[in-house]
């Protein structure tokens, strides 16, 4: 469920979303549009049982090839109702998605950021969104919310369904926006130690972080973003708008930034996911004993997280991969960036 990568050292790990990502047509001709130029099987007796769902008022769903938004629900429900593993099921229909965006209730949810970044665990959510009466609670929460395979499954397994093209969008995702994330909040907790920011007229800690990542004041990223991508961005962002804003800061301070800050950067952003994995595996063992004692916290379906928790979208196995590529940035204070969580 995670991510390897092909780098060697932590300069190439964070460079992962700049020289090491996909071109973004090539991306979005073979990570949503793949799925559709393989056939959909269609033979007599598939166009007799089509005929049987459409007077059922069910949508069609080909055997075979790309599924639209209506088609992969109904495709996880028929398999779920089949008694297939949830899981299992709902990674074989990732692996035929092929809407880069959908907009649901006025809402926008993106799924392959700039042509290039593939965000899964949103893609996961709203399909289970939509089954949730046929999908265990407790598994579906340490899927969205903690990044655990309930199959227990790991790297080589879930490249192989989701398909390999999906699977380096992943990595962009991983590298681009998680780790990104990660930094900014890395810089911000040390102004905030530092106290440097108590004098009168100074940003918040949050606005200021960028300044010190970025070398430029937000304001100013975001002039440079709009020039760059022909998006102005307003003063308040959807989640949409931020994680393509911040996929483009991941690539803008690789472009710009020395070598040897890169991989500096990347360090502190792996200690700062070891110290948030640290809390967060206690807070998933603690759920999964609960529901274990038939105290499921969480009745209304699953959920990303709680209101104000960044979700986990770097897997356990993904943790491995970024230890391997950049070992120099795996551990600071004595904290491990493969900390096994949850």
């Amino acid at each position: 469920m995670s991510s390897p990568t092909d780098t060697t050292d932590a300069t190439d790990a964070a460079d992962a979303t700049d020289t090491g990502a996909l071109d973004p047509t090539e991306v979005i001709d073979t990570v949503f549009a793949a799925a559709s130029a393989r056939p959909a099987a269609s033979d007599d007796a598939d166009a007799d049982a089509h005929e049987g769902e459409a007077a059922r008022g069910r949508v069609r769903v080909p055997r075979e090839g790309a599924l639209s938004p209506e088609q992969a629900v109904e495709a996880l429900r028929r398999s779920l109702e089949r008694g297939v593993d949830w899981y299992a099921a709902l990674l074989e229909v990732i692996a035929r998605w092929t809407a880069p965006s959908e907009e649901i209730d006025g809402a926008v949810n993106t799924y392959l950021i700039a042509g290039e970044a593939f965000d899964w665990l949103l893609l996961a959510q709203r399909l289970l969104d939509d089954v949730a009466d046929l999908v265990p609670v407790d598994e579906a929460e340490q899927l969205l919310v903690h990044g655990i395979a309930p199959d227990g499954s790991g790297e080589a397994e879930f490249e192989a369904a989701i398909g390999p093209a999906k699977h380096r969008a992943h990595l962009n995702f991983q590298y681009g926006v998680v780790v990104e994330e990660l930094l900014v909040l890395a810089v911000e907790l040390e102004l905030v130690k530092s106290g440097s920011l108590s004098g009168a007229g100074r940003p918040a800690p949050d606005i200021e972080a960028f300044e010190h990542v970025y070398g430029k004041p937000l304001t100013e990223l975001k002039l440079l973003y709009a020039y760059e991508s022909g998006t102005a961005l307003a003063e308040r962002m959807s989640q949409s708008e931020l994680q393509a804003f911040t996929y483009w800061l991941s690539k803008y301070r690789v472009r710009t930034g020395e070598p040897a800050r890169v991989a500096s950067d990347t360090k502190k952003a792996m200690a700062m996911m070891s110290r948030l994995e640290a809390g967060r595996a206690r807070l998933g063992r603690l759920h999964a004993a609960q529901a274990r004692a038939g105290r499921v916290v969480d009745t209304d379906g699953p959920r990303r997280a709680a209101a104000g928790a960044p979700p986990n979208r770097m897997t356990r196995a993904s943790k491995a991969a970024a230890a391997k590529a950049a070992p120099d940035a795996t551990a600071e204070d004595g904290e491990s960036a493969d900390t096994p969580s949850e």
